[in-house]
C-alpha cells in the first residue's frame, strides 16, 4: 500500500508514486465514478506516454478514460482489479492500483498531494 500523501497527481485524478513505479486512480475519483464494474488495463511491455489514454474504468455511472500520469513501460498490470473491479473504490492506493511503469519521462506538471487537495476542493 502506498501512501496517498506520497503520490504525484494529475488534474484528471490519476496518481503515480514514483519510487514505486505505480498508477491508480485517486479516492476522490473512484468516489466519484460511482460503484466500478469493468477495469480495462493496458498490456505488459506496452509503452504510454504521459497524458495519453492508456485504460478503461467503467462503472455503474458511466465509462471513464484512465491517462497516464508518466511516459514509461508497463512492467505489471494489477489482475486482482480485472478479475474484482470493487478494489478500485475499496482501495485505490492499496489493493486497487491499476499498473506499474519503468518510467521513462519526468513527472513534469503534477500536482503534490497539497495541491492535489487544494484542485479537489476547488472543483467541488
Amino acid at each position: 500500500m502506498i501512501k496517498a500523501e506520497e503520490a504525484k497527481y494529475m488534474k484528471s485524478h490519476e496518481y503515480v508514486h514514483i519510487a514505486q513505479s505505480v498508477v491508480g486512480v485517486s479516492d476522490f475519483a473512484q468516489h466519484e465514478m460511482g460503484d466500478v464494474v469493468y477495469v480495462e488495463l493496458p498490456k505488459i511491455g506496452q509503452k504510454i506516454e504521459a497524458g495519453k489514454q492508456c485504460a478503461v474504468i467503467e462503472s455503474v455511472k458511466s465509462a471513464f478514460d484512465i491517462y497516464s500520469p508518466v511516459s514509461g513501460e508497463v512492467t505489471e498490470v494489477n489482475a486482482a482489479v480485472q478479475s474484482d473491479p470493487a478494489l478500485v473504490n475499496q482501495s485505490p492506493y492499496g489493493e486497487g492500483w491499476l499498473f506499474k511503469l519503468k518510467i521513462t519521462g519526468e513527472a513534469d506538471g503534477l500536482m503534490d498531494w497539497e495541491a492535489y487537495q487544494k484542485f479537489t476542493k476547488e472543483a467541488h
